[in-house]
């Protein structure tokens, strides 16, 4: 210990700031005079409830006292993370002395999951306090609107809202708008959330992560409206209803789209600047505008658990005269029981092979290869057809693990494929 206390100040704060709660860091006083009080300048802060079961009462109090003799100038990170023991009435106090401390970075998880328990954030949160906060986590609370007071997050960067609830969709509309310089996004929907509509106009905004992980059944009046004209990064993954881009999007580099159902969903905009693109969707039919092209898409990945994935990915290919990195994955459960689709013998014809086979494809990979006859006849085609492949990686999957059955799999493989000498191909 002797050695680790001639460490400098500031390398120790890190080692402190790495210890699992508050507790534990302010434990550290008892080591020696050189610890006594180094604990009340840790810029990283956590606060857990559920940790080693404490009670109510001590808790709250060692909360109170701890965070009252800090004496960092700028907390870096505060986490709450909380059960059912600390309430609404707790976390208003605590946000007052938050923005006392010009706290940066502010993480609310609440661990409790019944609506008997849920937690309310109080409107001091958004409503002119953390004035500094660049970095606002929110897990499973509850927001509420104030009517006379204004929302404001004058120096928000980054804004995450999982498993929430809250007061209306307007309030969402309004509260995002007051986010002058947000970059990053991420929302994931709730089934009681109250919204329909998650409308998101953010001039400022990068990178989006939005996604529907409850069971509720999609209609006309559910989905998201995105208004992100210098978006970089989209991520969205929906289980059902809508989702309509107001305006064309041409900064896009990254898209990840998984959806369930196509059919409210208005065309992506302008697809032009993507580099890299995830698709699973259910239908290769109306997926972006007829006639368009991916100039800039250089590496595309498709889960293959949908029945229509072998259009889907032919359509990509066809109008992506670039690519270099092909990969597919079936990410998900299968979601249809109908057959899986056959490959189209037309597609064998010379004049079907897309260009980036003739000039560019350089790389291909395919995770959880079962060996499927449309399976069989996708890896044939590329393997015919990609001129300039370099290398290729076959991860076979067995249900049952059987070392025969993949056996099997790669002699049929071998047997129905022709790849070039000059391409590497890897078996996992």
């Amino acid at each position: 210990m002797d050695k680790i206390s001639q460490l400098p100040d500031e390398l120790l704060l890190k080692i402190l700031a790495m210890l699992p709660t508050m507790k534990e860091v302010v434990d550290t006083m008892l080591l020696s005079k050189r610890w006594q009080f180094l604990w009340m300048m840790v810029p990283r802060i956590k606060y857990n409830d559920t940790y080693k079961n404490p009670k109510y009462g001590s808790f709250s109090l060692f909360v109170d006292r701890s965070f009252f003799m800090h004496e960092a100038p700028v907390i870096e990170a505060l986490h709450f993370k909380l059960g059912s023991i600390c309430g609404s009435e707790d976390i208003q106090a605590w946000m007052r002395s938050a923005d006392k401390r010009c706290v940066r970075e502010l993480t609310i998880q609440i661990d409790t999951f019944t609506d008997k328990d849920s937690v309310l954030l109080p409107w001091s949160l958004y409503g002119g306090g953390c004035r500094i906060l660049v970095t606002l986590n929110l897990i499973n609370a509850v927001l509420v609107d104030d009517f006379t007071s204004p929302i404001s997050f004058p120096s928000l960067k980054t804004l995450s809202l999982k498993s929430m609830k809250y007061p209306s969709g307007e309030f969402v509309k309004n509260l995002l708008s007051k986010c002058h310089v947000l970059e990053d996004l991420v929302v994931e929907q709730c089934q009681a959330d109250n919204v329909n509509i998650f409308t998101v106009i953010v001039p400022s905004l990068k990178s989006l992560v939005m996604k529907t992980l409850d069971n509720r059944v999609g209609n006309d009046t559910q989905g998201f409206v995105i208004d992100a004209p210098f978006l970089e990064n989209l991520d969205i993954f929906h289980s059902s209803g809508f989702c309509i881009f107001e305006n064309v999007m041409t900064k896009i580099l990254d898209a990840n789209v998984v959806v369930n159902s196509w059919k409210l969903w208005k065309k992506l905009g302008s697809i032009a600047s993507f580099k890299r693109l995830y698709l699973c969707v259910p239908s290769s039919k109306d997926v972006y505008p007829a006639g368009s092209v991916f100039t800039s898409l250089v590496h595309f990945k498709i889960c293959t658990c949908e029945t229509e994935w072998v259009n889907l990915l032919m359509c990509v290919l066809r109008d992506s005269p670039n690519l270099r990195s092909l990969k597919l994955q079936q990410c998900h459960f299968l979601r249809s029981e109908k057959p899986r689709p056959c490959w189209n013998p037309s597609w064998n014809e010379p004049s079907s092979v897309p260009e980036c086979f003739l000039s560019s494809l350089e790389t291909f990979e395919w995770v959880h290869y079962e060996g499927a006859q449309e399976e069989k006849e996708a890896v044939a085609f590329v393997f015919r057809s990609a001129k300039c492949l370099k290398k290729a990686t076959i991860n076979i999957y067995s249900k049952t693990n059987d070392i025969h059955k993949k056996l099997e799999v790669i002699k049929e493989l071998f047997s129905s494929t022709r790849l070039s000498p000059a391409c590497q191909l890897e078996l996992r």
